[in-house]
């Protein structure tokens, strides 16, 4: 399959001469500064993924916001998506998997995310490489090292200089080297849960130019919700050699997590208990390796050149407890004559010969483990399921890229060009087998011929879980972004990036030649271009417009799960021959800057995104299935407001975000434990999604506000506080889903939350720091996200099979509908003290 597509349509490029893209102003850096680099806005050093193009800050083509090693350092946050959410603009997490090394960060609307299947919207570059993994585009935050971190910046819009899923922005990082940490520090810390945590740094250079920088960080943690703890282990290091023309570094990095995040909690347990989960484990474990080659060479004054190659090899092991909605429905109680024999020929005893019901038995397993025996019907009497996934991949890249200051025309000018390949190689396997509830929430399983959900049951309804894909892709791409002085106070930036993606994909199951397969090639070709313009009136006065265009590929797991006659159940199965389109985002940026004297700074802007060919996971005629399909477009749009100012000893900020995400399209989506889908009240039917409904999970609005007070050259004291608004539940795509108190419960959205975070510091001597942080001071119970479900439980949390006597439909029995909501975490305290000798 090809795809090929060159950039805006044509009538739209005499608007965008006219509406170019996006521009901003600069603040210098002022170590003392703690976070004005974060609430303002400011330029990155660089105009593209890799170094040597750097140029002036107040003549880069995109307002960003950005924060350095000390910023970060002095927020006191675990890692940088908990920096984030605190402190930059339009920012907000989903803690779907509740784990906090493994967030959902959404950035106006636009997403980063850990888990396999979620639409991706958001690039992320280290040094040049693209942390984006190349199976499912997913981001694993968990592998990032914090330490290691010297700067960061984020873009927004559609930056089609960053390639791939810079749909709503890309966020570039810097690491540290020895000569921007020359020193060494320990760091340790200890909190709730038991949290411990180990940080050491250590770098330096030498005279010749030789510099080296390494740090490695340990965090243990227990988790404050029931069995959910977390052990990390991070490692990096960078060895390089500079000289005034020329730079060279070589850097690794190595990262061993096992993360336990329990996710989702149905709402009236979650009253019940705040700390309980709905079923476990839920686990993941990575171990990642990442090596990368870093080279500059500056020709004369005007001319840089640079280069990266790098090798990444990460593995993935997942294992998942869930309850197997099939069953809901389904009598699970009393085994009938075949199955006690079959219990009986295993040498199982204790089972009940009769008289087991829902009223005596909380938790029933005898049907399941006869049904897994005979291989009957466990797809439909087991009610838990463990699904486990391997994935190991491995990919590598070279770019290049040259930076050419000189004049054109009279004018100042500067010219980016670069081009990059990456190529990878993944294999992913997947599995699902049939167990039981259990008293702890966990599933327990039994051996038996039924016992994996291969497709072969004697079940009219089973399925086949199991994924064995072989999957090779390759990008090659070229960009260049251009900025021109048209006059004193007016400059003009031109950028624009072709990719060519090639997927190939190998079924280990399913031939080629049947129905299904997941064997396939597939082609993609696009053109995406910005333009942009700024006009600088005074040194304290500034406004930008623009347009730009980003775009994305669908992702292995979309492609593998695309084919409306073979849907399947998200995510445990993927089949199809897809029919995909590229999802292409066009954006427009405009604002103001301006600055009363040195003290206060501020920023207002305005901003609109539409996606085309998004990609949605849409119904099937199975109940239960559904497949990704392209449907016409989505918009995110909004507006902008930040101050920033600093009295003596007193430093305050806060933005404001106003977040419009709409549907601008109409489908037929799942509408499982929606109460208006068309199947009738507890049953499983489709629901239609109109234009204007709001995009699930999206707040409309976000506000957040920071203070810090240097009470004595000793010692200061930080207060900040996030306010986000309530936003519709996943599933209430429509969002018209009621609770009526029988057939659902819950509102189906979130409530709107405050939490407020107190942190202080004491130095001593220079070189000796203790803080202590406290997060969530008054412990607000609060939800980042939500989804509509079944529900397998009662409100004192016993398994409920057939919940309602009727009606009976075509079979099936109305479920439980429910709101699932994914717990903020509680307050949390932790204090630690650091220990840094920097040798300037």
């Amino acid at each position: 399959m090809s795809v090929v597509s060159s950039g805006f349509p044509a009538g739209v490029w005499a608007a965008v001469l006219a509406i170019p893209a996006v521009l901003s102003t600069a603040r210098a850096d002022d170590g003392d500064a703690s976070r004005d680099t974060v609430l303002s806005t400011v330029i990155v050093v660089g105009v593209a993924p890799l170094p040597g193009g750097e140029v002036d800050r107040n003549q880069i083509p995109a307002p960003v916001q950005t924060a350095t090693a000390r910023d970060i350092d002095r927020s006191h946050a675990l890692d940088l998506t908990a920096f984030m959410n605190r402190t930059l603009g339009s920012v907000y997490v989903n803690d779907i998997q509740n784990n906090s090394l493994q967030p959902d960060v959404n950035y106006r609307g636009y997403t980063a995310s850990p888990l396999l299947g979620t639409p991706q919207g958001m690039s992320v570059y280290s040094d040049g490489v693209r942390l984006n993994q190349p199976f499912g585009d997913v981001v694993s935050w968990d592998l990032i090292p914090r330490a290691a971190i010297e700067t960061m910046a984020l873009m927004p819009g559609a930056n089609p200089v960053f390639g791939l899923n810079a749909l709503g922005g890309a966020l570039a990082l810097r690491t540290k080297d020895g000569f921007s940490y020359p020193g060494y520090a320990l760091a340790l810390n200890y909190g709730s849960d038991a949290r411990r945590q180990a940080e050491l740094e250590i770098g330096g250079h030498a005279d010749s130019g030789l510099h080296w920088y390494g740090t490695a960080n340990q965090l243990k943690d227990d988790g404050w919700r029931d069995d959910s703890p977390t052990e990390a282990s991070q490692v990096f290091g960078k060895v390089g050699w500079r000289t005034a023309a020329s730079a060279v570094a070589l850097s690794a990095a190595y990262a061993d997590t096992d993360l336990n995040g329990n996710g989702l909690q149905e709402q009236r347990l979650l009253a019940r208990d705040y700390a309980s989960v709905y079923t476990k484990p839920d686990n993941t474990r990575n171990e990642a390796y990442l090596f990368n080659l870093v080279a500059t060479h500056r020709v004369g004054d005007t001319v840089v050149l640079s280069a990266n190659a790098h090798y990444r090899r990460i593995e993935t092991h997942t294992f998942n407890g869930d309850i197997n909605e099939e069953s809901l429905g389904e009598s699970l109680y009393q085994p009938n004559a075949a199955e006690q024999l079959a219990l009986t020929a295993a040498g199982y005893t204790g089972f009940p010969t009769s008289g087991e019901t829902q009223a005596n038995v909380p938790f029933p397993s005898w049907r399941c483990i006869a049904n897994i025996l005979l291989n009957d019907e466990p797809n439909e009497k087991c009610n838990g399921l463990i699904n486990q996934t391997h994935l190991r991949q491995h990919d590598g890249g070279l770019s290049a890229q040259a930076s050419f200051s000189s004049p054109l025309g009279g004018k100042a000018n500067q010219l980016v060009v670069g081009a990059a390949q990456l190529n990878s190689h993944a294999l992913f396997n997947q599995s699902s087998r049939f167990g039981f509830s259990t008293p702890d929430r966990g599933i327990g399983t039994a051996d038996g011929e039924g016992a994996f959900a291969d497709g072969r049951q004697e079940s009219e309804d089973a399925y086949d879980a199991r994924v064995d894909l072989t999957g090779d892709s390759r990008t090659r791409s070229v960009y260049f972004s251009d900025t021109l002085q048209l006059a004193r106070k007016v400059q003009l930036t031109l950028a624009g990036r072709y990719d060519h993606t090639t997927i190939e994909s190998v079924d280990g199951i399913t031939p080629a030649d049947e129905p299904g397969t997941l064997t396939a090639s597939h082609r993609f070709n696009r053109f995406n271009p910005s333009l942009g313009i700024i006009v600088s009136p005074s040194a304290t006065l500034g406004a930008y417009v623009g347009l730009a265009q980003g775009s994305r590929a669908p992702s292995a797991i979309e492609l593998g799960c695309a084919d409306p006659e073979n849907p399947c159940r998200l995510p445990n199965a993927m089949a199809g021959d897809p029919p995909l389109q590229q999802v292409v985002t066009q954006t427009f940026e405009a604002g103001m800057r301006g600055g009363f004297g040195a003290d206060i700074t501020w920023n207002i802007g305005v901003f609109r995104a539409d996606n085309r060919d998004d990609i949605m996971f849409v119904a099937a005629e199975s109940t239960g299935f559904g497949y990704f399909k392209n449907f016409g477009k989505t918009r995110r749009q909004g507006a902008e407001l930040g101050i920033l100012s600093r009295l003596g000893p007193v430093s305050a900020g806060a933005n404001y975000t106003l977040l419009d995400a709409t549907y601008r399209s109409g489908e037929e989506v799942v509408g499982a434990g929606n109460s208006s889908n068309e199947e009738g009240a507890g049953f499983e039917g489709t629901i239609d999604v109109e234009p204007g409904d709001r995009i699930p999970l999206t707040p409309r609005h976000l506000f957040k506000a920071f203070a810090e007070w240097r009470i004595a050259p000793q010692l200061s004291t930080t207060v900040d506080l996030m306010s986000v608004s309530s936003a519709y539940a996943r599933g209430n795509d429509n969002n018209e889903h009621q609770s009526d108190g029988v057939f659902y419960l819950g509102p189906g959205k979130t409530s709107g939350y405050t939490v407020v975070n107190l942190g202080v510091e004491y130095r001593p001597i220079p070189t000796l720091k203790v803080f202590a942080q406290v997060n969530n001071v008054f412990d607000q119970e609060y939800h980042t996200g939500a989804q509509l479900g079944a529900t397998g439980f009662d409100a004192a949390g016993n398994f409920v099979a057939r919940p309602f006597e009727g009606p009976i439909v075509d079979g099936e029995r109305p479920l439980l509908g429910s709101t699932f909501f994914a717990p903020g975490a509680p307050r949390l305290y932790w204090f630690g003290v650091r220990y840094s000798f920097r040798d300037r």
